[in-house]
């Protein structure tokens, strides 16, 4: 999976609405950004601002959503940080359950 491809699947996920309400950016370093606007129903790659940003490395990511790290453990580790709103980073699981 890349970036354009995500971005594709998470656009798929978010819609027409549905249960996420908020702007959530994940930050991959130089492999680029992933931008989920849950009430606009829109996924994009633009650098805006948004309710929380996570930050992870794309490895981490892609294992994150294949099931192979556990979300929990690697905020523990310091693999992937937050920045705003935590409630907003612990409503992603069923989202990113329709990334894999």
């Amino acid at each position: 999976m890349d970036l354009a491809e995500l971005t594709s699947k998470a656009a798929s996920a978010v819609s027409g609405g549905g249960a996420f309400g908020k702007k959530v950016k994940f930050d991959f370093g130089d492999v680029g950004k992933l931008l989920i606007d849950g009430p606009g129903g829109t996924a994009t790659n633009d650098d805006e601002d948004a309710d929380a940003t996570i930050k992870v490395s794309w490895d981490d990511f892609v294992k994150l959503t294949n099931g192979d790290l556990d979300g929990t453990m690697a905020f523990m580790q310091g693999k992937l940080k937050v920045e705003g709103d935590m409630s907003v980073a612990m409503q992603l699981q069923s989202l990113m359950s329709k990334f894999s």
